[in-house]
């Protein structure tokens, strides 16, 4: 194990968790806001990724297919409010489960008929396609070190909103009782869209950031969504603060596991056995420390309560 390869690993590793931040900060203030269970903020992602290309394919300038691609988000999600979840707020978990289920479906599908089922790629911006040296020659692709950039900003500016803002203190008051804001005369309706709007945004954020670097298709949100829920399990559902640590200790205990989990094998095992045992543990890692934080600390590291 080699410093360089660690190092690497690392910062992708991070990478990965602030992605996954992205996506879990709007879910868990859906979830710990709304009560409501969204199966569908990943397509969100997905969705972010897909506009990204289009804009660029118009545009032909990152920046302004990244601008439109937010804006174009926000819009989305703000539809989906309107037109399917706020009909569902009142329902049962189940019900929202299936439903947004079925959006999972009828999203995925309609992106394969639009775009084909074949990936697609975002070009990185001119400038920010090199790489910077690091030990021993190896260089590290900038694009991902501007990903881990703007994630560590979205995150500074997203505790300033929830922690400094009237807004953020509906959202934070919210996730400890919404009805009790809504008895005082906060426009709850106003609010569950603003949520939503801006957690599909961060979504359509995080795909659009991802794009140049992982294939744009129709199930790429998928496995993120699964490792989002895992994130705000984690952290603690409605908290800002937990969603931000706990992506960062998902991501790189997954990415680390994933990395090193053959060669930690290797020091108890026959090679032949740690080549097996090493993938199917690592793959398993992240939903241990789940089970670990679920029976130590039921309601996350960082309930909203605290944080």
């Amino acid at each position: 194990m080699s410093a360089t390869l660690l190092a690497v690993q690392a910062l992708n590793g991070l990478q990965l968790g602030l992605v996954l931040f992205l996506i879990a900060a709007g879910l868990t203030l859906v979830f710990g806001v709304m009560d409501f269970i969204n199966l569908a903020h990943g397509v969100q992602y997905m969705v972010g990724a897909y506009l990204a290309v289009v804009f660029y394919g118009l545009t032909a300038h990152f920046g302004l297919a990244l601008l439109l691609a937010l804006v174009a988000a926000l819009v989305f999600g703000l539809a989906m409010e309107a037109l399917v979840y706020r009909h569902l707020y009142g329902r049962s978990h189940l019900d929202q489960v299936l439903a947004t289920f079925g959006i999972i479906l009828i999203l995925t599908e309609g992106a394969k008929a639009v775009f084909g089922p074949a990936p697609l790629s975002l070009p990185r911006p001119e400038a920010l396609s090199g790489a910077i040296p690091l030990m021993d020659g190896f260089g590290y692709p900038v694009w991902r070190l501007v990903i881990i950039g703007a994630g560590l900003g979205v995150a500074a500016l997203l505790y300033g909103l929830v922690q400094h803002t009237r807004m953020g203190m509906q959202v934070r008051a919210g996730a400890t009782d919404a009805e009790m804001i809504g008895a005082l005369g906060v426009d709850i309706r106003r609010l569950f869209m603003g949520v939503f709007g801006f957690g599909a945004m961060l979504a359509g954020f995080a795909g659009v950031m991802a794009a140049p670097v992982f294939a744009v298709e129709p199930t790429m949100g998928d496995g993120l969504l699964i490792m989002a829920f895992v994130v705000i399990v984690i952290g603690g559902i409605g908290s800002i603060r937990g969603a931000f640590l706990a992506a960062v200790i998902v991501g790189l205990v997954d990415t680390l596991g994933r990395s090193f989990s053959t060669d930690v094998a290797r020091m108890f095992l026959a090679p032949a056995a740690a080549n097996d045992v090493g993938p199917a543990v690592a793959s398993m890692l992240v939903y241990v420390l789940m089970a670990g934080v679920l029976f130590w600390r039921p309601q996350g590291l960082f309930p909203a309560r605290a944080g």
